[in-house]
């Protein structure tokens, strides 16, 4: 690419990204109130893409052989009990994706 394509690519990009954030804050005003179906959005949305990323990430599991799914078992074990203790899902995601990543490159090798 050249330095002009690149720098096309770059303003297009940021201008998007712009885009995107400044359309909510047009859509939904501060002292207007936010619609009943953007609630209910904001509300089960989470727990949708949270339920897509689990069925993403477990699709390739071999359960038929070894080592059985059993990083990837631990790995949502772990993320679920730091979540209960810690009330941090950032910091048990983390943890749950070190410790996956630990278990397929050094112990389940």
């Amino acid at each position: 690419m050249t330095t002009l394509q690149t720098l096309i690519m770059v303003a297009a990009f940021s201008l998007a990204t712009f885009g995107t954030r400044v359309l909510a804050f047009l859509l939904f005003p501060a002292g207007k109130k936010t619609p009943r179906f953007v609630t209910y959005l904001g509300r089960v949305l989470p727990f949708a893409v949270t339920s897509m990323l689990i069925v993403y990430c477990l699709k390739n599991a071999k359960i038929a052989e070894a080592p059985h799914g059993a990083p990837e078992l631990i790995a949502i074990l772990l993320v679920g009990a730091l979540f209960l203790r810690l009330k941090n899902s950032l910091a048990a995601i983390a943890a749950g994706t070190v410790a996956y990543m630990i278990m397929v490159q050094l112990i389940f090798v």
